[in-house]
């Protein structure tokens, strides 16, 4: 087991790294947008090109953070009824919802996300709008993102496991403990 935890951190900095590098994009996107408003509107200039890299940073940014935002337990998921539960039952349940949802959907994507890629690659596909970019920069990041998201789930597995089997603690505490509180009406309680 100490052999997989190893791999479950490995997996946790690689995620943490890319998801911190990754949220300098936002800023970027943030300057590219402003910067196409104010020469739309100031010099009557439009790029194409301006608005498909604020796209394509985006999809960055939603893809490449995904294993991040899985490994800090920030993703969807009914908190106010998992939250309630034993952190034994919780871990239980993350390994199932993993193994019967996100795995099957990461292999999903990854087996037509990958053959979308190669073949805008081949290609040399470039936008059909005017002044468009290349478009396989974007796809890359379909594949690479569910990968990532992938193996940050067999690292979550890991860890839930370790922790069913008494060699680790509770790998993630339930999100924000505040935030079901106000859901549920008992703030200020």
């Amino acid at each position: 087991m100490n052999l997989l935890l190893a791999f479950a951190r490995l997996i946790d900095r690689t995620n943490e790294r890319i998801g911190r590098a990754v949220s300098w994009l936002v800023l970027i996107m943030a300057l590219v947008s402003a910067g196409n408003a104010v020469s739309r509107k100031l010099f009557d200039l439009s790029s194409n090109a301006f608005l498909e890299l604020q796209w394509t940073l985006f999809a960055a940014v939603f893809l490449l953070a995904a294993g991040y935002t899985l490994k800090h337990n920030e993703h969807v998921r009914i908190d106010v009824a998992s939250a309630r539960l034993s952190p034994r039952a919780r871990a239980v349940l993350d390994i199932f919802g993993t193994l019967f949802f996100l795995f099957p959907l990461c292999l999903l994507i990854l087996y037509h996300g990958l053959p979308f890629f190669l073949d805008s690659y081949r290609s040399g596909e470039v936008s059909n709008n005017p002044g468009g970019l290349i478009l396989w920069p974007g796809k890359l990041l379909i594949p690479l993102g569910f990968a990532l998201l992938f193996a940050q789930g067999l690292a979550e597995i890991i860890k839930r496991l370790a922790f069913l089997l008494g060699q680790a603690g509770e790998p993630t505490p339930p999100h924000s403990p505040e935030a079901e509180d106000m859901i549920m009406g008992e703030e200020g309680n």
